[in-house]
């Protein structure tokens, strides 16, 4: 059981990096520039991880690093910068209390992870803050935002679950590095082929951009890929409701608090990860070919 606390406060590192991202991003980032903020965010963050791990994919990790990177680095950057400029911070990162039935969806097509009936009741929790917090909006939120942030949690859900799936002995410092590196690669050349140069940057936004880069993706993605490596996909999924708490006091300062009413729902959910998600006995998926 302490096991599991540690890996979870672990993977924990990565919602909170994320929820305060959606507010960086919307504050201090181009709206009109999605490709680039995708490829700065992804490829100086993959190619740092890529110094510190020096090592190199070999065998069938060439093309899982490519299809990993398409996933949870390029569809998912680019969905996730879109939705932070088209939603208030509130709403894009309260939707992202749908990704633990998103998780545990892919968990149990890709790695035949059954959801229990703890980790289903957090995820219905998290469905009803959303329900809440949508119904309580002062105005209609952006279809757009909607539908990329529903494309940002399809994408990442299947690559986490893969991702666990294709363990590797490289370890994960390694694996998350070529994944970010790949997609950033991706998301350079559509920036170069669709936006032209890169956009002006004062120094917030300079600033913003190494949050981003280091904090809530190179740190961020290997908390979280070592939490999907010693603990079940529906616990992970869960630990991933914190999202919302760094986003609380930004939003109530920036949002007016349109919709409290929605934001104790996760509260109970991300509880349930400590009481019910790591059971004892539980064993991590190992690598499946």
């Amino acid at each position: 059981m302490e096991t599991t606390y540690r890996w979870g406060a672990v993977a924990a590192l990565a919602p909170v990096a994320w929820g305060a991202n959606y507010f960086v991003t919307h504050q201090y980032l181009p709206a009109d520039s999605p490709w680039w903020g995708a490829a700065l965010r992804a490829l100086p963050a993959g190619c740092l991880l890529l110094a510190l791990s020096r090592k190199l994919p070999r065998g069938a990790w060439w093309w899982r690093s490519a299809v990993l990177g398409l996933l949870n680095t390029s569809a998912f950057f680019l969905l996730v910068y879109v939705a932070a400029h088209q939603l208030t911070t509130a709403t894009a990162s309260t939707l992202m209390a749908l990704s633990p039935a998103a998780l545990m969806l892919s968990a149990w097509a890709l790695l035949s992870e059954r959801p229990r009936m703890a980790p289903l009741t957090g995820a219905a929790i998290g469905l009803g803050g959303v329900v809440l917090m949508l119904a309580g909006q002062a105005g209609a939120p952006s279809v757009s935002g909607l539908l990329a942030s529903a494309g940002a949690l399809a994408s990442s859900s299947v690559g986490y679950a893969l991702s666990k799936r294709w363990d590797s002995e490289a370890g994960v410092l390694a694996t998350t590095a070529w994944q970010l590196t790949f997609g950033g690669v991706l998301l350079l050349v559509a920036a170069l082929v669709f936006e032209g140069g890169p956009p002006p940057l004062a120094a917030p936004g300079v600033a913003a951009l190494a949050y981003t880069a280091v904090i809530a993706t190179a740190l961020a993605f290997v908390a979280w890929f070592t939490g999907l490596r010693h603990l079940p996909a529906a616990t992970v999924g869960l630990i991933g409701l914190l999202t919302r708490s760094p986003a609380w006091p930004s939003a109530s300062r920036s949002e007016g608090n349109r919709s409290p009413c929605a934001r104790p729902r996760a509260w109970p959910s991300s509880w349930s990860v400590s009481r019910w998600g790591g059971r004892p006995g539980v064993r991590p998926m190992q690598g499946v070919a």
